[in-house]
């Protein structure tokens, strides 16, 4: 079952200067499409998981991926708005936009998809 997640990037650019995974692009839709990318594809998770001490030990769960996510990005004057569909399991979502936003990110609202 998928579920809507509504993201505020409240400072895009303290989001990109989250850390190694975080967020490169400039722009809502750009945005969108990176985050849209993590969740389709294991490839941050496969980086992200190559710098663990132990990698092996990584709960293989946390490279869940869906392909049909998408992503909506939605600019305003000072921040981008987006709006997410995916199946991924909630703490996973959550642990892709901690690598991608670190902790400059918002949940706004969860409803089912």
């Amino acid at each position: 079952m998928a579920t809507r997640y509504y993201i505020s990037l409240p400072d895009p650019d303290r989001a990109r200067a989250a850390g190694a995974f975080a967020f490169r692009s400039q722009g809502a839709e750009a945005l969108a499409e990176e985050l849209q990318e993590a969740l389709r594809s294991d490839a941050l998770f496969q980086r992200w998981r190559a710098t663990q001490e132990d990698p092996d030990a990584v709960d293989p769960a946390l490279g869940a991926t869906d392909p049909s996510a998408s992503v909506r990005g939605e600019p305003h004057d000072l921040h981008v708005d987006l709006v997410v569909e995916t199946s991924i399991p909630g703490a996973v979502f959550k642990q892709r936009m901690r690598l991608l936003a670190g902790s400059a990110w918002e949940m706004r609202d969860v409803r089912a998809a």
